[in-house]
């Protein structure tokens, strides 16, 4: 679910309740952060009752959870998609960095501004369980990205876990001045970087 909350449905049918309050969930914590949105600004956007919300989430905090999960489930389709076209495991490393371009892409409200799950996580207290949601995201990615170099080295496997970390961090320091800057120049720079990194390998 992105935030434009753009998704095709039959002529004449709406969506279900719990997907139009993800949308429009996604959209305002995106571009106006999740403690400034209100339970109300959400139920108007996505056309619904209050008491709508209720019956599909026990609490704000429910909502905001599902939101991370969502942001997630919709990047791992994006990785997906552009692993299909992978022909190597440097090809592999370098979907991960595509996938995060691909969501910096999106066509958002009030333009980019970086990681929606960090975001989130920067104002939730910590303990809280979306923080875990987002802790989860990040160690997957790095996961994902040590996958691909453990092929691309089999019998290096600590060299592969170290260059996995060290890309990992290139990847969230380049999306935090991206979304800083609110354009993908610096995700373009640090794929640039990887590649360059993997060549020597």
């Amino acid at each position: 679910m992105s935030e434009t909350g753009a998704r095709t449905t039959e002529p004449g049918r709406r969506r279900p309740a719990r997907e139009r309050l993800l949308a429009a969930a996604a959209r305002r914590f995106y571009a106006d952060g999740v403690t400034a949105t209100g339970i109300d600004t959400i139920t108007a956007e996505a056309g619904v009752a209050k008491m709508s919300l209720y019956n599909n989430f026990s609490s704000k905090a429910d909502l905001v959870r599902a939101y991370l999960d969502a942001r997630h489930e919709e990047w791992l389709a994006m990785y997906r998609s552009r692993l299909e076209r992978a022909e190597s495991p440097r090809d592999g490393v370098l979907a991960v960095f595509d996938a995060y371009a691909d969501h910096a892409a999106f066509a958002y409200e009030r333009g980019f501004r970086g990681c929606g799950l960090l975001n989130a996580a920067a104002e939730l207290p910590a303990g809280d369980e979306g923080r875990t949601v987002v802790r989860r995201h990040k160690e997957e990615v790095e996961r994902l990205i040590t996958g691909h170099l453990e092929e691309l080295l089999p019998e290096r496997p600590e060299d592969a876990a170290t260059m996995a970390e060290h890309l990992a961090f290139l990847l969230e320091g380049a999306m935090a001045r991206a979304g800083l800057e609110g354009d993908d120049s610096r995700l373009r720079h640090a794929r640039a970087m990887a590649a360059a990194l993997l060549e020597r390998l």
